[in-house]
């Protein structure tokens, strides 16, 4: 063997082929799996360029996050839109987690592990490192990243205790509770010393709540004729906290059963996702009747506060005083059935797409 063709195969060795999950088009209603495809059409160097000074990382990518606001990126932006609309022809993108394999970006070392937003694909150079953070705590599931120790977990942190400020003894009311976010909602809320009640979209999911999370109560929305009656039975005295997950009809009946100077925290509305047109609110006169503070926020506003998170949260997980569920799939192929079921209501707990276990 000469030393030319040497050279070539380890060339070629350094090339391999990197599965993705590439969006198809916008799309307008429901979306569908046959809206992604995954291919294994695309090749990788696994390599950083030569003499590469821009700051550059090669990942690894372990685990996918599938979360309700990727619906919005399906559908070309509008006014309506928070977050740039994905690339017709690319690989999703998603928060997740993984490895970092080189790098010339002086905060990043190989073998570092990271989680935040990456393409739903094997292999990916970012570039961008603006949303990517170090994992520093490896003594949980690296999946819980995408999840209860990554944006969910913040996200349910920030919006109970930013926006919502809780007291000992109130009374609250969670949509989508068996979600991602919604379970870590009401837990912190029962830790706090709160009354807690969720809503959800299956037998399943209610007992979840009550006998594994400790909600006080739920019940299944799907089976209550009239969501406001349901709302006065379980709250008999009114509302102090609502964290909306759903909007819609749940948010016009939840205004109507408010307490006076209730809070309620806006942290998203599946219920509107699909829909060409939001539906009307009828009740928001009731924010003015009844004083009621609403208050939308946006997770990566709040990211300064990531330390102090993980120093409340890691010893509730360490401790056994906090409980989280995942509903784990493995591989590409199942991955856009995964993050269209998760608009069906079919996940039960957080959806997680494994794609290499370490």
């Amino acid at each position: 063997m000469n030393a030319t063709s040497f050279h070539y195969i380890y060339y070629m060795a350094d090339v391999v082929r990197n599965k993705q999950v590439i969006f198809k088009d916008y799309i307008n209603g429901f979306p569908k799996t046959s809206d992604m495809v995954v291919t294994s059409d695309a090749t990788i160097h696994l390599q950083l360029p030569v003499n590469d000074d821009t700051g550059l990382i090669l990942t690894k990518n372990l685990y996918f996050s599938c979360d309700p606001y990727m619906r919005s990126r399906m559908s070309r932006m509008t006014e309506r839109s928070y977050i740039n609309s994905f690339t017709p022809g690319s690989p999703i993108i998603g928060y997740g987690v993984a490895r970092v394999l080189d790098s010339s970006h002086p905060d990043f070392k190989k073998g570092e592990l990271i989680w935040g937003l990456i393409n739903w694909e094997e292999y990916s150079f970012i570039k961008d490192t603006s949303s990517l953070m170090k994992i520093e705590h490896t003594n949980v599931p690296l999946s819980y990243y995408t999840g209860i120790l990554g944006m969910p977990g913040m996200t349910a942190y920030v919006g109970f205790y930013n926006i919502c400020s809780p007291k000992k003894g109130e009374t609250v009311f969670v949509s989508a509770a068996s979600g991602a976010v919604g379970q870590l909602v009401g837990q912190f809320a029962k830790l706090y010393g709160c009354y807690v009640v969720g809503s959800a979209g299956s037998k399943e999911k209610v007992d979840l709540l009550k006998n594994k999370f400790g909600f006080d109560e739920a019940f299944n929305y799907k089976e209550e004729p009239d969501l406001n009656v349901a709302l006065k039975r379980y709250f008999p005295n009114g509302i102090d906290i609502y964290f909306e997950n759903v909007g819609g009809k749940t948010l016009d009946e939840v205004l109507r059963n408010m307490r006076p100077h209730g809070r309620i925290a806006v942290c998203g509305m599946i219920s509107q996702y699909n829909l060409d047109q939001s539906e009307g609110t009828h009740n928001l006169f009731m924010l003015v009747s009844k004083c009621i503070r609403m208050e939308g926020f946006m997770v990566f506003e709040h990211y300064h506060l990531y330390p102090k998170f993980l120093e409340m949260i890691l010893p509730l997980i360490h401790e056994g005083k906090i409980t989280y569920v995942e509903d784990t799939v493995e591989g590409f192929e199942n991955a856009p059935a995964a993050l269209i079921g998760l608009y069906n209501g079919l996940n039960v707990g957080k959806q997680v797409v494994a794609i290499a276990r370490e």
